[in-house]
């Protein structure tokens, strides 16, 4: 049995770019930095080393990233590395190691932003974020409630109750 799994924790290098292909499907590319210090055992001297990572996130994974992350934010990565191959216009041959992203999670150090949710659930539909209340605002309208899925129905989970 083999393994191709990839997680990781960095931060937006970019704002994340969608694009849709011709099929109609949609495609969001964003760059990730993750760092890394060590002391070096020969000077005693602290060493830090950025990695960055081209992700790409497809369909609706790939919309919310667009629609809620910016450059800076922070984020957990989850998905499987791909690498392609193609023919530059000089006649080169080019390749690109991508994680192919299954699951996010937006991580909370983002002042834009409310609360963390995890986007990989099913039946999770992300509500716009609440601002602080103050003494001179009205009370926001009342939240929308998020859809949920019941998994202990004996018939399980329908293609037709997931809501995207």
């Amino acid at each position: 049995m083999d393994l191709n799994k990839v997680m990781i924790i960095g931060r937006l290098t970019r704002d994340p770019e969608l694009r849709t292909i011709p099929s109609g499907a949609n495609v969001c590319q964003i760059g990730i930095a993750t760092g890394y210090a060590y002391t070096n055992q020969q000077t005693g001297q602290k060493v830090e080393s950025t990695e960055f990572h081209n992700v790409v996130l497809w369909r609706k994974l790939g919309e919310i990233a667009a629609q809620y992350l910016k450059k800076g934010a922070r984020v957990y990565i989850e998905g499987r590395l791909q690498t392609r191959s193609w023919d530059g216009q000089d006649g080169q041959k080019r390749y690109r190691t991508e994680i192919i992203a299954e699951n996010m999670i937006m991580l909370g150090d983002n002042p834009n932003r409310g609360s963390s949710p995890n986007f990989s659930s099913p039946g999770f539909s992300p509500a716009p974020a609440k601002p602080a209340p103050s003494q001179n605002q009205t009370p926001p309208p009342p939240q929308e409630e998020l859809p949920t899925i019941d998994q202990s129905m004996d018939e399980g989970v329908r293609v037709e109750d997931i809501p995207f």
